[in-house]
């Protein structure tokens, strides 16, 4: 994953400076996250959390470009069946009502389509690395889940001069689990937020 980290990092700054000159804009951006943990471990409804971060805006022309972005992006859930299926390592002294609360730095990069002036689709890969993690509902502090995340992103944008208004929905493509193979775990999201462009 640092691997990752270092090329979209490189990318991002590469593809920066490139287009300086032109339509290369900067933002910060925040909002929440509906997620949850696909399988048969947790719960299956969506759980309410947040995002935070920047996000470049970068024209190749009047309707195309690319989005790049860096993100802190929380996921929460809570357990259902795990203890069922993971008898043996889970931490019986804690509740299945406890949040489990997973932060990631999230690195979307976006393909943009400008509809108009006023909407834009977005449509890309997501990588992500697991920054913390709970860790009290195994035993002896195990961590369940592993330190990378990779997904597809897709949605729309509503821009207003310098306000953005944007939904979108994360499909995760990686198993998460890190503590056995009865059951593949997968991160989905739908996002909602406003950015401010620079």
């Amino acid at each position: 994953m640092k691997r990752i980290f270092l090329v979209a990092a490189t990318f991002f700054l590469f593809t920066a400076g490139a287009f300086a000159q032109g339509g290369f804009r900067l933002g910060v951006k925040a909002g929440t996250n509906l997620t949850k943990i696909t399988g048969q471990s947790f719960n299956d409804g969506f759980d309410l959390s947040y995002h935070v971060g920047a996000f470049a805006e970068i024209d190749f022309n009047k309707k195309w470009g690319i989005q790049p972005e860096v993100l802190w992006s929380q996921t929460t859930t809570k357990r259902t069946n795990f203890d069922n299926l993971y008898p043996t390592i889970v931490n019986s002294a804690t509740s299945k009502d406890e949040k489990i609360k997973l932060d990631y730095m999230a690195i979307p990069i976006l393909l943009r389509y400008n509809v108009g002036k006023m909407l834009t689709l977005n449509a890309g890969p997501q990588f992500g690395i697991l920054i913390n993690q709970d860790k009290n509902f195994l035993q002896n502090g195990q961590s369940a889940f592993k330190n990378g995340d990779f997904s597809m992103v897709a949605g729309a944008q509503l821009n207003f001069n310098f306000l953005r208004i944007y939904g979108r929905y994360n499909i995760g493509l990686k198993n998460l689990n890190d503590v056995g193979n009865q059951d593949k775990w997968t991160n989905q999201q739908i996002q909602m937020g406003i950015g401010l462009r620079f």
